[in-house]
């Protein structure tokens, strides 16, 4: 037994956390290369790596995945300081290197200096697509940065060499976003909108990728369309700096733009895009004439979910969010009749869920024995059921809150 323990201290020694050991990197600069400061990392590999987000069989093990900043040619070196075979030759290490080419295209580099060439070719690249929105960001370190929202719909061949630039820009989607999976770029109903920073180097402007969305257009009868955001992705070091609001913004008006677009919806979106959503939503209400102040305070009108669908394409779920949202910014909240007003009024939409399992209720009561309905009666407690109400009304409240304060903050 002690001799197993040995040796299973020993081959422990030889396992690795890949969301560490996988090293990105969007390389502008030679210099960027060996430069660890501009080096991010997952914050998922379970797709590749299994569930434990471990690999077995190296010391010191670095997954290297560096992309030149704009085209996002790309360099994939394994690099470990020892590997299980050395010591144990009856122990198979994982492969690393096949779980990578599982997912990252052809046309990828093993070599340090045709990398370099690689980059030297950046001041070459331009944007894809339509350019639809240019806007500005304050750096403290680099002052007015200039940014472009581009659309680009495939099949479109008048833009050679974006089917292999989208296979490569994907890739991130695997290493950030908990379910992603790889879309067919061929179907032509899908939408791509990209974000590019414009910067210098040695006099020329070039541009480095900083996120995308991805939208597909679904059909509504008789002669409508319904796009869906798929996929949306700020990378990394561009996250915080507003890019996700501005491309939602740019998108939301395009399609605003469209008469046969119905509403625009998305597709198992996460909080922090639902959060996202709500920000830029309240920004396009606020100055609708069913959303002013004087109207807030007499609920939720069948005026509000036709003006936001008519003029904004928001269908009527997203539009009943915007207003308790406004409603909150017109409540006084230490007047106790306001308060308890509005309180009333998004929990009677948050009640929804519990109100339903009752009538699921009055449904067994009929049909199930004694003892099965005491254990559907017990997971619908009533007790439970307000603590939730409450639990949840106060966490829809913070979120709310949230948005109010970026709101003032950008007036």
């Amino acid at each position: 037994m002690a001799a197993v323990n040995t040796m299973e201290k020993k081959l422990a020694e030889y396992k690795c956390d890949t969301n560490e050991a996988l090293c990105l990197k969007l390389v502008r600069f030679p210099e960027d290369v060996e430069d660890d400061s501009t080096t991010f990392h997952p914050e998922y590999s379970h797709q590749i790596y299994g569930d434990d987000e471990v690999a077995f069989g190296y010391k010191g093990l670095q997954i290297q995945l560096f992309y030149t900043a704009g085209n996002l040619s790309t360099l994939f070196k394994v690099k470990y300081s020892s590997k299980v075979t050395e010591v144990f030759d009856c122990v198979e290490p994982d492969d690393i290197e096949g779980k990578i080419r599982e997912i990252v295209p052809a046309g990828f580099t093993c070599n340090a200096d045709d990398f370099s060439s690689l980059l030297e070719k950046e001041a070459n690249f331009k944007p894809f697509g339509t350019l639809l929105h240019t806007y500005t960001v304050h750096s403290e370190e680099a002052g007015e940065l200039t940014y472009q929202i581009h659309k680009v719909q495939t099949p479109d061949f008048t833009c050679p060499g974006f089917l292999e630039y989208h296979e490569r820009l994907q890739t991130f989607l695997m290493w950030f976003i908990e379910t992603a999976s790889f879309i067919d770029a061929d179907d032509d109903r899908w939408d791509f909108f990209l974000v590019f920073e414009k910067y210098n180097k040695d006099g020329e402007t070039l541009y480095a990728t900083v996120g995308y969305m991805t939208v597909y257009n679904y059909y509504v009868y008789p002669d409508k369309t319904r796009p869906r955001v798929s996929q949306m992705l700020i990378l990394p070091p561009f996250q915080g700096e507003g890019h996700g609001a501005q491309l939602l913004e740019a998108v939301h008006r395009f399609y605003c733009s469209l008469p046969k677009v119905q509403d625009i919806t998305a597709e198992d979106p996460s909080d922090s895009y639902v959060k996202l959503r709500d920000f830029v939503l309240v920004k396009f209400c606020q100055g609708l004439q069913s959303f002013s102040a004087d109207k807030l305070h007499l609920g939720f009108s069948a005026d509000m979910a036709k003006e936001a669908q008519d003029k904004l394409k928001i269908n009527k779920k997203h539009a009943r969010r915007v207003y308790e949202i406004l409603r909150l910014r017109a409540t006084d909240m230490s007047d106790e009749e306001q308060a308890r007003a509005f309180r009333l009024e998004v929990k009677k939409r948050l009640f929804g869920p519990y109100r339903k399992n009752q009538r699921e209720l009055t449904k067994m009561r009929k049909c199930l024995r004694p003892e099965e309905l005491v254990s559907h009666m017990d997971q619908m407690d009533t007790q439970t059921q307000h603590e939730e109400l409450e639990k949840s009304y106060q966490g829809v409240v913070e979120d709310y809150r949230r948005i109010i304060e970026r709101i003032a903050t950008q007036a």
